[in-house]
């Protein structure tokens, strides 16, 4: 299942609208990259927990 991450969730200073979607392990890193970058939180292994946790599952579109 894909997995979902959204920086509107969260509060920051930049105000930051990202989302990342993707395969788990694909999310951690793209997101835990993110937060160093962006938001200046520390790299490791706290931060990549941290964001596995607050992940959710990709909401798959209704069809019609």
């Amino acid at each position: 299942m894909r997995k979902v991450i959204d920086c509107r969730n969260y509060p920051s200073e930049s105000g930051c609208t990202l989302t990342i979607s993707g395969e788990e392990e694909e999310v951690v890193r793209a997101a835990s990259e993110h937060a160093v970058s962006v938001h200046g939180h520390a790299a490791g292994p706290e931060l990549r927990e941290q964001i596995r946790a607050a992940l959710k599952n990709e909401e798959t579109p209704q069809h019609a």
